[in-house]
């Protein structure tokens, strides 16, 4: 049976740290300000942003929420993120994705500056992270990367594979795979033989949103298991891209859904905004 790596567990213990570093970079006058966009009143999206404040208030970084209509203009979003870009007390922004069809996503997040883009979507950041040279990583990919270093598990020299290539999450996972190391594969839509490949990883990494999607005959005995799926069942409940009841059973290593990935992706968004803090502020 897989030992459980609980990202809710390790989360709450690093917010302690968080907390401690913002109290001292407070002691210097410095404190750390992120500020959210929200534009419609996606049900999911108004999760994410109260679970975001919430994490802020605990540890002491100040949170700006910017609620606009589901109707507002793209150019309203444009000219509010040229003022956060110019607010000196704001040192990240974060957009909160997806945005209405009528707004074009790539346009806002280039919008961004690179120095308070706290979630590496601007080009100017993916460029860094494929040099390994970054100031800032995505907040999930890093999340990961944090559960396995909390947990002890290797990367140099194993078989990785993630499923999904998202500008988000597939393939900023690969690339930091990639830096410390692993040999990567990434999978997608198009692959061929989808199980052969994933039955090799001895790092397997799901980031697809289809619910239950890797089963058991997909996944090498002794395999860790990184699932970054969030889907709701017909009765609710949510549940990752992998089986996790069957795949727990071959899995040496395995994230739960809730509770695996998600707090870690929002605790990287912390990290973030103190790190574009110290940058601003030249600690």
């Amino acid at each position: 049976m897989a030992t459980i790596i609980n990202g809710k567990e390790t989360a709450g213990k690093k917010r302690l740290e968080i907390a401690a570093e913002v109290k001292s970079l407070k002691a210097r006058g410095v404190t750390p300000g992120l500020a959210v966009i929200l534009v419609g009143n996606d049900p999911a999206s108004r999760t994410y942003v109260n679970n975001k404040e919430k994490d802020c208030s605990e540890c002491g970084i100040v949170s700006e929420e910017y609620a606009l209509p589901e109707d507002a203009k793209e150019s309203e979003v444009l000219e509010l993120i040229d003022r956060l870009n110019a607010a000196e007390h704001i040192n990240g922004i974060l957009v909160q994705l997806p945005v209405p069809k009528h707004i074009s996503e790539e346009k806002v997040l280039r919008r961004i500056s690179p120095r308070k883009d706290v979630d590496a979507f601007h080009p100017e950041n993916v460029g860094k992270i494929m040099l390994g040279d970054y100031d800032f990583l995505p907040c999930t990919p890093s999340g990961v990367m944090d559960l396995l270093d909390e947990y002890g598990i290797r990367v140099e020299g194993k078989s990785c594979v993630v499923v999904g290539r998202s500008n988000i999450v597939g393939k900023p996972q690969a690339m930091l795979l990639l830096h410390r190391n692993g040999t990567v594969t990434i999978c997608h839509s198009r692959t061929k033989n989808l199980a052969e490949v994933t039955k090799g990883a001895d790092i397997l990494i799901v980031a697809i949103g289809k619910a239950d999607f890797i089963k058991a005959d997909m996944v090498k005995d002794g395999a860790v298991v990184i699932d970054v799926g969030m889907n709701r069942r017909p009765d609710g409940k949510l549940t990752g891209d992998v089986d996790f009841a069957k795949v727990s059973e071959k899995a040496s290593f395995i994230t739960p859904v809730p509770g695996g990935v998600g707090p870690m992706t929002r605790l990287t968004l912390l990290k973030n905004t103190i790190k574009a803090a110290r940058l601003q502020k030249g600690i």
